[in-house]
């Protein structure tokens, strides 16, 4: 680094400037603040799981634990390592709270005459809140009976540069989203939520693996948008010479699988959307989809269904979840299920009588004009067609309906150009989104397969997207070409796993996501 890129020493905080100096006494008396090796022969989850610090001796003892009571003492020298989260100076004793990265802690005591004077002194000068550091020494009970270590020897782990925060200041949720290092050291909640979010991960991969479907990976950069209704990120590769996108979806990727054989396929991984950011969107987040073979949009809700319960099960151990206001929301038994047309009819009925009832036939000046009567304020360019008013209608009109479970079914066929043609009801296809604590969770299609039909469809989507909509799919050549090779009958679905989070947890989006996109702070 050169001279000109230094930091002045007078605009370094002076908490930091002290940590930096003790960082250098500490190199400078021939100590490591880094080292490469770190004496620990032990946990302390693991250590607390075999020594106990009681009142009195239990009569019946657990198998493999050492209970001790208050000032009692043993031979057993173990070597544990932890964050220092409280410190305790006195003349002759020090105190220290040593934390692992799940939480748990042990208490260290630092005794003139166990370590000698020169270590004690060493600890007083150089340890502050925040440094990881390494004790030596026998496990015992202290005279206040705490499971403690009393030291025989401490070393220095990685010094803390950086103060922590005051541990009975509450973090803003700013500072903890934009330093969720901190949040993860400072607050159990924090922790549990990404122990949380690991588990359901984990838990899904084993309901939908025993369920006979195979994960796969497909391309994250794509030559062409599609696979849903959204407005991609650009990039541009330099060596190919040509404009690539992020991925909205690996759809058309995934029907390919289905096409090729392998009839029941999901993947699990992130989706690129360049829209708003709110309390329950980001433009990264992870999605889960799933293709059956075989399978009509039924199949698709049930295995979504049976997936979600048997994550609550796995993860939380009921379908009825807590969250995070302290409510409970019930997830068992099956779920109802409403239709899109005949649902905005009743609520439409209900909440402006007289008005007419929408059908498939209903021209877009007329949903326009209902637009305007239910308070749905629609762009002068954006290209809304029917399908588009009817459902941005159908919001505004069914909202209060959508605390579910819920799955609404049958959507008009302009909104979704990858989904069949209902094989009864003329106008909608059979695609149904599942509404969960009032946000849609998660969709699912007897997917298109005729190709010719598809093409007609994508078609469509080109003069929406000439008419200004920048959310349109575009044509997809290549897509085509593996349809006309014959795609069986196949259910598909797709999940948020962000959503998901928020649906099992109540928590909002920036808490399920471990590092959320925010905007730089300069």
């Amino acid at each position: 680094m050169t001279d000109a890129n230094k930091t002045p020493a007078n605009d370094v905080p002076e908490q930091l400037r002290i940590r930096r100096e003790k960082r250098q006494r500490l190199i400078d008396n021939g100590g490591e603040a880094y080292p490469v090796v770190v004496d620990r022969t032990i946990s302390i989850t693991d250590l607390r799981q075999k020594f106990e610090a009681v009142a009195e001796k239990p009569e019946d003892p657990a198998e493999g634990v050492t209970y001790l009571t208050p000032g009692e003492e043993t031979d057993v020298e173990v070597a544990v390592a932890g964050r220092v989260l409280f410190v305790r100076n006195t003349g002759k004793l020090c105190f220290a709270a040593l934390q692992e990265g799940n939480g748990t802690q042990i208490q260290a005591m630092l005794s003139l005459a166990e370590v000698g004077e020169e270590q004690l002194a060493a600890w007083k000068a150089d340890v502050d809140l925040g440094d990881i550091v390494s004790i030596r020494g026998r496990v015992v009970s202290s005279r206040r009976g705490e499971l403690s270590i009393m030291a025989t020897t401490w070393h220095m782990a990685s010094k803390a540069i950086r103060p922590l925060p005051v541990a009975f200041a509450d973090m803003s949720e700013d500072s903890r989203v934009r330093h969720r290092y901190t949040d993860l050291i400072m607050r159990e909640q924090a922790r549990t939520n990404a122990l949380t979010r690991i588990k359901v991960m984990r838990a899904l991969r084993n309901y939908l693996e025993s369920q006979g479907f195979l994960e796969v990976e497909t391309p994250m950069l794509q030559t062409l948008h599609g696979g849903a209704a959204a407005r991609p990120f650009i990039t541009h590769s330099n060596a190919l010479d040509i404009d690539l996108y992020l991925r909205i979806a690996p759809e058309l990727y995934l029907k390919r699988c289905v096409v090729g054989g392998i009839e029941r396929v999901f993947e699990v991984n992130r989706n690129f959307r360049n829209e708003g950011v709110d309390s329950s969107h980001s433009p990264e987040f992870a999605m889960l989809e799933t293709y059956q073979a075989w399978g009509t949009y039924e199949d698709g809700a049930r295995t979504i269904k049976n997936l979600i319960q048997n994550v609550a099960m796995e993860v939380f151990g009921s379908t009825t979840v807590t969250l995070a206001d302290g409510t409970e929301y019930d997830l068992g038994g099956e779920w109802k299920v409403i239709e899109m047309y005949p649902s905005l009819n009743e609520a439409l009925a209900r909440k402006f009588p007289g008005q007419p009832e929408v059908t498939i036939d209903s021209t877009v000046e007329e949903l326009k004009a209902l637009a305007k009567v239910v308070g749905l304020e629609v762009p002068e360019k954006g290209g809304w067609g029917h399908g588009k008013l009817v459902e941005e209608i159908w919001e505004v009109l069914c909202e209060d309906q959508l605390y579910g479970p819920i799955f609404v079914k049958n959507f008009p066929v302009e909104t979704s150009p990858l989904t069949r043609q209902h094989r009864s009801l003329p106008g909608v296809t059979e695609k149904w989104d599942l509404y969960v604590r009032g946000f849609e969770l998660a969709t699912g299609y007897s997917e298109l397969v005729d190709p010719i039909i598809q093409r007609e469809r994508f078609e469509d989507q080109a003069r929406l997207a000439a008419g200004g909509d920048d959310e349109a799919m575009v044509l997809d050549e290549d897509f085509l070409a593996a349809m006309e090779q014959g795609m069986p009958p196949t259910a598909g679905c797709g999940m948020g796993i962000d959503r998901l989070l928020m649906a099992l947890t109540g928590l909002g989006i920036r808490e399920t996501v471990l590092f959320p996109m925010v905007k730089p702070e300069n």
